[in-house]
């Protein structure tokens, strides 16, 4: 390897490194919203499972006590619950921020929703 083979090696690393380490955040930053979608998803179904059991109101308090065990940032989560015909129905809206350095900026918060249904069971007598 001559000398000029070696400083054009030089120059093609300076020249993909920044764009490597652009796409490393880039996945970083997906891996984050990926894992709060799961987090959102179990926060639906906890609070259905309470909302089956008990009611409506004690299944949104569920979810959102779930939310917070589970990491989510306050503030940023609202739920909704329904009763239809023998059916709950809890819906959970996050809104997870896209805060990973140099590519969060330039990305607008992902919004994740998760429905859980679930029958409405029959209190033990």
């Amino acid at each position: 390897m001559t000398r000029g083979d070696e400083g054009q090696a030089a120059v093609e690393l300076a020249l993909v490194t920044p764009l490597l380490f652009t796409l490393l955040l880039a996945v970083v930053q997906v891996g984050l919203v990926v894992r709060d979608q799961v987090l959102v998803v179990h926060v639906a179904r906890e609070g259905a499972r309470e909302a089956a059991v008990r009611s409506a109101v004690e299944g949104a308090a569920a979810a959102s006590r779930a939310a917070t065990d589970a990491g989510l940032v306050e503030g940023r989560a609202s739920v909704d619950t329904d009763h239809v015909g023998g059916m709950v129905r809890v819906r959970v809206r996050y809104s997870s921020a896209t805060d990973v350095p140099l590519i969060g900026p330039l990305l607008p918060d992902v919004t994740l929703i998760s429905d859980a249904t679930m029958r409405q069971e029959s209190p033990a007598m």
